[in-house]
């Protein structure tokens, strides 16, 4: 009898753990188009056996108890899901740096619509626009059409130089809005870790769908940035980003961000590892680190947006003189400060090139002293920059200083000063670094007013002609025709080849276009990668409908046979109670 009824709970096991593995068959079959869900597989496993029979001389007789569920555990695999975050990051970084430089091909309209090179190179550019003045520069139709192709080149300068600008801050509302997300992320991650480690601290339950969207929330913390993480003991993960720990068992260390007071931009750091009373910020770049493959530090579209803005407004100051080092250290790292200097470059050495044409300088060799035009006594030392007035041209009244095609919207070209030897010098302003208001930069030039209001002023005459008469300056119109073939200009210390203007732009374009073709391939690359991944990761932890069919039918036979097994051994106890009774 009593082995009678061991065998009704061996039979009894087996029909309750047919129906939890039918139960977890169907609901696995319930979630088959959930996104996040990971297919859930039972583990089976044998009761502990029963001795039957000591007295046996070679071993013990022993009975099973039948069938438990072991676990139920989650069908995933740890080394793809690493992949998968891996190359999810590396596709988010070159996906974003692409985009940035896609927006800059079109704000130079160089795919579509008007070209910039068409103000500055075209037949209707500013260029021919000096051809046809080289001609006649008395012909006042010429002298128009150069006035007014160079405001169109400087609005379209200008218009290009705001666009970048533009996109530089709409970056930096990205990078806010990114770093929002990602503490929002390690906010959830921490949270699930305080009710996974409660609902498994018993060592009975597993908090299956909480993991599931922990899971979910680690894949989109890796399109962000580079993360490790570690399950713990108690069923709690650990999380670094970028190196520096993120969330741990019951803490998330929220990332801050500073706004640089100049710019507005905002950079990144950590609080935790910072010390604020002495104004020290422990950021979570380093925007001077080389970004390679190599280094396997090309991860994350935060650090995309990072180093694609920069830490600036950029102008040609950044780009003029600077070593090998300083280049890749600042402008080489980021898009939008790289063609901000660049195309300012090219718009300030136009600007000057032309400016010292038609108003030149020369240096002082002896040392001036006089009064200035606000009535300060001043001292002109050697090497003094000073209009050259007796080799410069005029324009139609015959006026010193002659008037300059570009100005400066916050100084003028020249302050006048009067010697004690009775001479008017006419000294020139230079660029002030420290103000761009007083720099020949894209964001502070202008069209000369006075020439918008009478052509004529425009340098086009020689001074000292014959009976009064001024002859016309055909040598200037030729200078300012061959100055846009001067090779003087180079793109960047990786590239020193001499280039005239329009070279320099073909260049700046070229350069573009090819990082554009990189940057896309390569995210295009990454994008398959890291869905062919996720597609081996969907075969593991997915759920196939007809896998999950096969396995109700298994499992279904399986309590057939168990409920078959009751019955028979039913049929025996009551043969024996009847027999017996």
């Amino acid at each position: 009898m009593a082995n009678s009824m061991g065998s009704l709970y061996i039979g009894v096991s087996g029909l309750q753990t047919s129906q939890n593995a039918l139960n977890m068959t169907a609901n696995n079959l319930a979630n088959v188009d959930t996104e996040g869900y990971v297919r859930e597989r039972i583990l089976q496993q044998d009761r502990n056996y029963v001795t039957m029979n000591m007295t046996t001389a070679v071993s013990y007789q022993q009975s099973g108890l039948g069938v438990s569920i072991g676990d139920v555990i989650h069908a995933r695999d740890i080394f793809l899901d690493k992949m998968y975050r891996t190359q999810n990051g590396r596709s988010g970084f070159y996906s974003t740096t692409f985009e940035t430089i896609s927006e800059v091909q079109t704000l130079f309209q160089e795919l579509e619509g008007t070209a910039f090179q068409e103000v500055l190179t075209g037949d209707d550019g500013l260029w021919v626009a000096f051809q046809e003045f080289a001609k006649d520069p008395s012909d006042s139709s010429r002298q128009n059409l150069v006035i007014q192709k160079a405001s169109l080149f400087a609005s379209r300068s200008k218009a290009v130089y705001n666009g970048l600008k533009t996109y530089q801050s709409n970056l930096n509302l990205q990078i806010s809005d990114a770093i929002k997300d990602i503490n929002d992320l390690g906010s959830t991650i921490r949270d699930l870790n305080l009710q996974i480690m409660k609902i498994e601290a018993g060592g009975i339950e597993t908090a299956m769908n909480l993991r599931d969207v922990r899971d979910t929330a680690l894949d989109k913390l890796s399109t962000y940035g580079n993360i490790s993480y570690k399950e713990l003991g108690n069923g709690t993960v650990k999380v670094n980003f970028e190196g520096a720990l993120f969330v741990d068992e019951s803490h998330f260390y929220e990332m801050g961000m500073k706004t640089e007071q100049d710019t507005h931009f905002i950079t990144p750091y950590w609080p935790h590892l910072s010390d604020l009373s002495k104004d020290r910020y422990y950021k979570v770049y380093n925007m001077a680190e080389e970004i390679s493959p190599a280094r396997k530090n090309d991860i994350g579209s935060l650090k995309a947006l990072l180093f694609a803005r920069g830490d600036k407004n950029a102008n040609y100051r950044d780009l003029d003189g600077v070593s090998l080092q300083e280049y890749d250290d600042t402008l080489g790292n980021s898009v939008m400060m790289n063609v901000e200097a660049e195309l300012d470059m090219l718009v300030h050495t136009i600007v000057t090139k032309v400016n010292d044409l038609l108003a030149p300088n020369i240096n002082l060799t002896a040392a001036i002293t006089g009064t200035d035009e606000n009535g300060n006594v001043v001292t002109l030392q050697p090497g003094t920059k000073i209009l050259d007035t007796e080799n410069c041209c005029v324009g139609a009244d015959g006026s010193l200083p002659p008037q300059e095609l570009f100005v400066r919207v916050g100084c003028k070209r020249y302050t006048e000063v009067t010697g004690d030897d009775g001479k008017t010098y006419y000294v020139y302003n230079e660029e002030d670094p420290s103000d761009t208001a007083k720099q020949y930069t894209t964001g502070s030039i202008s069209v000369n007013q006075k020439l918008l209001e009478s052509e004529s002023l425009l340098p086009s005459y020689m001074q000292n002609g014959k009976d009064g008469e001024r002859p016309v300056a055909y040598k200037l119109g030729e200078a300012l025709a061959k100055v846009w073939e001067d090779d003087t200009m180079f793109l960047s210390p990786h590239d020193t080849t001499p280039c005239n203007f329009s070279g320099f732009y073909a260049k700046m374009i070229g350069e573009l276009g090819t990082l554009g073709d990189v940057f896309g391939s390569t995210a295009s690359g990454l994008e398959g990668t890291a869905l062919a991944t996720d597609n081996a990761r969907q075969q593991v932890i997915g759920v196939s409908s007809d896998e999950e069919l096969t396995n109700m039918i298994k499992f279904q036979n399986a309590y057939n046979a168990s409920s078959r097994f009751i019955n028979v051994v039913d049929e025996m106890i009551e043969t024996i109670i009847n027999r017996l009774g």
